[in-house]
């Protein structure tokens, strides 16, 4: 098992908050988190977060499919694996 996991989050802005980002989250191999940054993007839900990605961050890739869920408050969100090139 590898010491650390890696969660790209990214988001409908379904309150109009006008915040448009995608996170990622660093969790150790308990799944603490222990680390995240984010980042601006200029379209919301994944096919924003990919592009705003491989601009920002262009040696992290995602390895795994997008996943959508909606959180307690009716937000849309959608989650993905990733990792370093190398």
């Amino acid at each position: 098992m590898s010491a650390r996991t890696m969660l790209l989050t990214c988001y409908a802005d379904t309150h109009r908050y006008g915040w448009h980002h995608v996170d990622l989250f660093t969790h150790d191999h308990t799944g603490r988190e222990v680390n995240w940054v984010h980042w601006t993007v200029d379209e919301d839900g994944p096919h924003g977060a990919d592009a705003a990605t491989s601009r920002v961050e262009p040696s992290l890739r995602r390895t795994t499919e997008w996943r959508h869920g909606i959180s307690a408050d009716g937000s849309e969100y959608w989650t993905a694996q990733a990792d370093w090139d190398g």
